[in-house]
Formats: structure tokens, sequence, C-alpha cells
């Protein structure tokens, strides 16, 4: 995997597809790696030129000193843009990855032709959750938290028929670095974003999962009144949307790139 070199550490990224091809860049949430989007890359690299990386301090991308803010993860992305001399692209990202995405399309709208906020919210959790979590995870790794979190993150349909895709992301989670997963912890629960989004001048997809208990349909409704002209879409799921409802999710995401 090739690595950009960048102003504070190494982010790990995969470039596929036609050089020609529109670009389409993909931001993942905590906890995972740039591997979550596997379904929809798999689709799509025929059609665009996708991009992928792993958020600081996940993956294989360096673990820098934390915390760390949305704005500084939204510069991370300029700077990879700037070094592949990708211009402008199409941005898809989940929950950290969609609030990202509302940052970038704020403060560098002129890169981003559409952006797709799925499983998202402006404003994630209370600060006090927040809190509790990177001192559980500081204490016990991230195995202290895993089991939780898959919870959240999947229906118990979806987990008790999808072992495979359930202990894929249990791994990924298992695998996170600690340092960097409470520093992103700390950048979600810095962010709050409910009045700035009004400014979204961006074509915006919001894609929510159903039974999501963390951005719930009514924090997708929320942004869909904030974001002028934004569109909606409901799945049948919870959190990673795009992993459960997988199909669904790509027909979505493509008819709206597309349009």
């Amino acid at each position: 995997m090739p690595f950009l070199q960048g102003s504070n550490g190494s982010i790990r990224y995969e470039l596929s597809g036609p050089e020609r091809a529109p670009a389409l860049l993909f931001s993942n949430s905590l906890g995972t790696d740039l591997a979550m989007w596997d379904p929809q890359a798999s689709a799509l690299v025929q059609e665009f030129r996708v991009l992928r990386y792993d958020t600081r301090g996940h993956g294989q991308s360096d673990v820098t000193a934390g915390p760390y803010t949305i704005n500084q993860l939204a510069d991370d992305v300029i700077e990879l843009l700037d070094f592949l001399r990708l211009r402008q692209v199409y941005f898809c990202g989940l929950s950290m990855g969609g609030m990202i995405g509302m940052t970038l399309a704020l403060r560098a709208p002129n890169r981003l032709h559409k952006i797709v906020l799925c499983s998202t919210a402006p404003k994630i959790g209370a600060a006090e959750t927040w809190n509790t979590r990177i001192e559980t995870v500081r204490k016990g790794g991230m195995a202290a938290v895993v089991d939780g979190v898959l919870q959240r993150w999947y229906t118990a349909d979806f987990r008790s028929r999808s072992r495979q895709a359930i202990e894929s992301t249990k791994q990924t989670l298992l695998h996170t670095p600690v340092e960097g997963y409470v520093a992103c912890c700390a950048a979600v629960r810095d962010a709050d974003l409910r009045e700035a989004i009004s400014g979204i001048r961006v074509p915006t997809l919001i894609i929510t999962g159903a039974r999501d208990p963390v951005t719930t349909p009514a924090d997708g409704h929320f942004m869909e009144g904030q974001i002028p002209r934004a569109q909606y879409r409901e799945l049948p799921a919870a959190h990673l949307s795009n992993i459960e409802a997988a199909a669904a999710f790509t027909g979505e995401l493509c008819a709206f790139l597309n349009a």
C-alpha cells in the first residue's frame, strides 16, 4: 500500500480504477480502516477512480500525538488530494468520516463535486459518553469496548447471519491503535457542526440506517432540514449501513453520483 508522507505523519491510501475516471473518495468511521469500503470499492472501481485511506491514528496511518480535531483530519484529506493532484472529487464518509465531509464542504467546497454523509450527525454523542469511552479504552484496550461497539454497529439479525463480516469488523476494531482511537474519539467529542452545516452548498445525500442507535434517523432528518436541497435515504440497517445493507447502499450512492 502506498503512503503519503505528510506534514504531520504518514497516511496510508489506496487508489484504483481508470486514471481518467472521476475520483471518488471514501472516508472511514471511527475504529475501522479503508477496508470497510470493500463492498463499494469492488462495485464502483470500473466507473470511478476510487480513493480510500486510513484516517490518522487508524489502520496503517501514523498514530501522531493527540487529541485530534475534525479540522485536522479534514486537512489530511486536502493534503492527500494535493499530493495526488486531484483537483476535485466526489466524497463519501461514514460517521466520523461524515463529519470530515461536512467540514470539507464548509472549508473547501471547490474540491468537492458532491458529498454523501452516511450514518453521521453534526454532533455525535455527549462529552461525558466520549470521556467514559476514552477512559475505558485507556485502561482496558480495544477489547474493553468491542462487544458494545458491534452491538451498536449491526442489528442482532445481521450479527447472527453474517458471522464472517462481524468477525472481520471485530478484528479491525481490536487492531485499531489505542492512542489513535482515543485521539479520534476526542475529535468527534469536540466537534459541533449543527449551526455551521446550513452553510453547505455542495450537493448532498444523507444515508441513515433505520435502526442506527448512534446516529439516528432523527439526526439524518435534522441534516436534511439544515443543508439546502439535501436528499435523504433510509436503509434497513444499524450504524455500518454500507456493510449491513451493502447492495442498497451502493445503489443509492451510484444513483446520486450519476444524477
